[in-house]
C-alpha cells in the first residue's frame, strides 16, 4: 500500500448518571476543555472495553492476553497438552521465556511488566516443547536452557499477532524487538457541555434489624455524572496492514473495531447505575492525509434551551466537518453515518458526511472501500 490511508470514527452517545472511569478519589474522571468542566473516560478505560467486546464475536485463540503470568500461561498449556505435573510445568514454562530476556518480577513466575502476547502464539511456542516435555523435564537447569535457546521462541512473538495487539499494539521496553506498533489510536471521551459533579448518598439496610435498632447498616455515597460523549479514535490501515499483512485479516480487524469500539461501553459502578446505552450518532470518514479529531466543534460548550444536547452536539459535529473540509481542502475518501435523530439533523449531518445508513450499511460500505485500497 502506497497511499496512506486513515479511518476516522466519530461518535456521540449520551450516558445516564453513571461513574463509567473513576479518579483516585472514586469519583468520575474530568477535564477542563474550553474553560469549563467536562466529564471525561480516559481512552485506557474504552480500549479495555473495546478488547472485552471482541470476545463477543472473536473466538479467544484469535485474541490476545495481557498478563505478567506469562510462564503460568505456558505451563498450564504444557500441562493440559502433556503428562507433566505442576512443578515440571510451572519449571519449563520460566525456561521458554528465559532465552527472550524478558526481565523477571519479584514473584516468581511474574514477569516484571504486563505483557499483550496473543493466545496463538503462546500455543505455538508450547507446540516447540510439547513433543519432547517428558525428556526436557529431565534435564537439569544448565541443559534445559541450552535447549531453549537453540529454540525460535523469540520469533513467534513477532509473528502471527492476533487482532487486539495488532490494533493496539506492544510496548516493551527493555526489549524493542517484541514492540508492535499500534495501528489505532484512541482519544479521552469528552462531554460536550460542562458537567458538574454529583454524589449519590445511599444506605444499606441490615435485614436483620430488630424494632429496636432501626438504623442503616452501612452508609455511604457515590460520585456520578450524566453527559453527552464525543468519542473519536482513527485506524492507520497502513500500519495495520504491516502488523497483520492478509488483507482479509485486516478487512476484519476494521470491522471488529468499528463494531465493538462502537458498541462497547467501560463498566465501572455497571450495578449501581445500569448506564448501557448505543450511540445517537457514528460517522466514519476515511482520510489519505492525516486523522482530524473534531472535538473543536465543542470547544464552544453546548447548552440547550431546546431539542437536547445530543442534537446539537451533532449539529455542531456536523459544521465543524465542513468547516474543516472548506478550509483545508481535504475532501474525504469517504464518508457515511447512521443515526438516531430527526429530519432536519439528518439533512445538516448529510452535508458533512454524506450519506445516511444503518450501521450494518456503514460497516459494509466501508469493508467495500478499503477493499480497494487493499487490492
Amino acid at each position: 500500500m502506497k497511499t496512506k490511508v486513515r479511518i476516522d470514527l466519530h461518535i456521540l452517545q449520551t450516558v445516564p448518571p453513571a461513574n463509567l472511569n473513576r479518579d483516585d478519589q472514586g469519583n468520575p474522571k474530568e477535564a477542563i476543555y474550553g474553560g469549563v468542566r467536562r466529564s471525561r473516560v480516559s481512552s485506557q478505560a474504552w480500549k479495555r472495553a473495546t478488547r472485552m467486546q471482541f470476545a463477543d464475536q472473536i473466538p479467544a485463540e484469535d485474541l490476545g492476553t495481557r498478563t505478567r503470568r506469562v510462564a503460568g500461561e505456558l505451563a498450564k498449556r504444557l500441562k493440559a497438552c502433556t503428562t507433566l505435573d505442576d512443578e515440571q510445568a510451572a519449571r519449563i514454562g520460566s525456561a521458554l521465556l528465559a532465552p527472550v530476556g524478558i526481565s523477571a518480577g519479584k514473584k516468581a513466575g511474574a514477569t516484571a511488566y504486563l505483557l499483550f502476547v496473543g493466545n496463538g502464539q503462546l500455543d505455538a511456542i508450547v507446540d516447540l516443547v510439547a513433543g519432547r516435555a517428558t525428556e526436557l523435564a529431565a534435564f537439569d537447569d544448565a541443559a534445559l536452557a541450552e535447549e531453549m535457546r537453540a529454540l525460535p521462541i523469540a520469533e513467534q512473538f513477532r509473528e502471527n499477532h492476533p487482532l487486539d495487539v495488532a490494533l493496539f499494539g506492544r510496548m516493551v521496553a527493555d526489549i524493542p524487538a517484541l514492540n508492535v506498533d499500534a495501528a489505532v489510536q484512541v482519544a479521552h471521551a469528552l462531554s460536550t457541555h460542562a458537567t458538574e459533579a454529583e454524589f449519590d448518598y445511599f444506605t444499606a439496610v441490615d435485614d436483620t434489624n430488630e424494632d429496636d435498632d432501626p438504623g442503616a447498616g452501612m452508609i455511604g455515597s457515590i460520585g456520578f455524572n450524566s453527559a453527552t460523549l464525543y468519542r473519536y479514535a482513527t485506524i492507520g490501515l497502513n500500519q495495520l496492514h504491516h502488523n497483520l499483512g492478509e488483507t482479509d485479516a485486516v478487512l476484519d480487524a476494521v470491522d471488529a473495531f468499528v463494531d465493538s469500539f462502537t458498541r462497547s461501553m467501560p463498566t465501572g459502578y455497571g450495578n449501581s447505575f445500569a448506564h448501557r446505552t448505543l450511540p445517537s450518532l457514528v460517522a466514519v470518514v476515511v482520510r489519505e492525509d492525516q486523522p482530524v479529531n473534531l472535538v473543536s466543534a465543542f470547544e464552544k460548550p453546548i447548552t440547550a434551551p431546546q431539542g437536547g444536547i445530543a442534537e446539537r452536539s451533532a449539529r455542531a459535529l456536523a459544521t465543524e466537518q465542513q468547516r474543516s473540509v472548506e478550509l483545508w481542502g481535504d475532501k474525504p475518501a469517504h464518508t457515511a453515518f447512521a443515526h438516531a435523530f430527526g429530519k432536519d439533523t439528518e439533512a445538516e449531518l448529510a452535508k458533512a458526511f454524506g450519506t445516511s445508513v444503518t450501521f450494518t450499511a456503514l460497516r459494509e460500505g466501508l469493508r467495500a472501500q478499503l477493499q480497494g485500497y487493499l487490492a
